[in-house]
């Protein structure tokens, strides 16, 4: 499984959100995520069908690069840690 993160530097939810992906990745370490700046990296988050009022976007992937699911705006550690738990050996 990989994590696609979306976001961008004006985004106030994307701020909130950074403390909270350092700590999962922390504790984590063998969790593959990416980053992608919503203005910086339009071709590469084309294909995922991202709007600017939709972000941050958190995109979980398959090994085969499938999406399984994906979640917008401020989900609390918890909810992503389920998530995570939820889709890791997919």
């Amino acid at each position: 499984m990989k994590i696609i993160k979306i976001g961008a530097v004006w985004c106030p939810s994307c701020l909130v959100m950074r403390p909270r992906w350092q700590e999962i990745e922390m504790e984590l370490p063998e969790l593959e995520t990416e980053y992608f700046d919503f203005d910086q990296d339009e071709s590469k988050i084309k294909p995922y069908n991202v709007t600017e009022g939709k972000l941050p976007v958190f995109i979980f992937l398959d090994k085969n690069g499938k999406e399984l699911t994906r979640v917008q705006g401020e989900p609390s550690k918890q909810e992503l840690l389920k998530l995570i738990g939820q889709y890791k050996n997919k």
